[in-house]
């Protein structure tokens, strides 16, 4: 088990790399492979929870299909990808943390085009805890307003998990954390309500949920777990366009996200929101539904 603050590069273990498994020093790559220079990564976040990845499938298709919306073909099946994430999972004798499989280009080609590079693909394990500390998500985090805004669906592809497409989020978060906060909420192109930098939002008012349409961003597999959620509770789910002045009077807001799992939010900006009954309700079930069945 790595140390907190253990740099990831010097970390003990194996990790999965292009078909076996090598131990975790020898997972490197070239100074010039071409998803350095260029952003033609794709990656997936997952969770273990009680030696089990939750949703592995989704993830591993999500992976290819995010890999040809760059144009790239990744080398391996669905049922590769399922089996080299729990072979990484099993190598680190993980029984609750986080997979990361990534895919890329590699460096046999220098430049804008790539089309002869190979595809490599990697899966690291490792250990991690809840992406707030526990203070924060009792109490609900604090989210700054974003400085970026989520671009036009024309201008890139929002539906893959593509590395590049992050850039903006690091700098809206790192922001928002130089001024306090947890995080940052993200609006869209045209000024209506998108995302956290790495979580869905969704909103409480008179016991229905309220969440943007996943048209600029990424629509997550925890968004629509806990939207399967909510319905089995007969909690109405609205899925539309929010402009930012309407969080004056949503009650309850919380993001959703592998990571981030279901964390309740008590300030975006001016806007305050109290951690209510449907918020704990959805924490509660999908602390429930990620745990192995059987």
């Amino acid at each position: 088990m790595a140390t907190p603050g253990t740099p990831f590069d010097q970390r003990d273990g194996f990790i999965w790399y292009n078909g076996e498994l090598v131990p975790w020093s020898e997972a490197q790559l070239h100074v010039l492979s071409h998803a350095l220079h260029y952003a033609s990564s794709v990656f997936e976040g997952e969770r273990v929870y009680g030696g089990t990845i939750f949703k592995l499938r989704e993830h591993s298709q999500r992976l290819i299909d995010s890999g040809r919306m760059l144009d790239f073909e990744i080398p391996y099946t669905v049922e590769e990808i399922d089996q080299a994430c729990k072979d990484a999972v099993a190598a680190q004798n993980i029984v609750d943390g986080y997979v990361r499989p990534v895919a890329w280009r590699g460096s046999e080609m220098m430049g804008v085009s790539a089309q002869i590079s190979k595809i490599n693909v990697a899966v690291a394990v490792w250990e991690w805890p809840s992406y707030f500390s526990p203070e924060e998500r009792f109490k609900g985090i604090r989210l700054d307003q974003a400085i970026y805004r989520r671009p036009d669906p024309a201008t890139i592809p929002c539906k893959a998990k593509a590395a590049g497409l992050y850039m903006i989020c690091t700098l809206s978060k790192h922001a928002a954390e130089r001024r306090g906060y947890a995080d940052a909420l993200m609006l869209d192109h045209k000024g209506a309500v998108a995302e956290a930098t790495g979580a869905n939002v969704f909103f409480v008012k008179e016991g229905c949920l309220h969440t943007p349409t996943p048209a600029t961003f990424l629509d997550g597999i925890t968004r629509r777990t806990v939207i399967d959620l909510a319905r089995a509770r007969q909690i109405e789910v609205i899925e539309r366009t929010i402009q930012p002045e309407e969080m004056t009077g949503f009650e309850q807001c919380f993001l959703t996200g592998t990571a981030a799992e279901v964390t309740p939010v008590s300030e975006i900006g001016p806007y305050s929101f109290e951690v209510g009954d449907i918020t704990k309700t959805l924490v509660e079930d999908y602390a429930k539904e990620v745990q192995p069945k059987g």
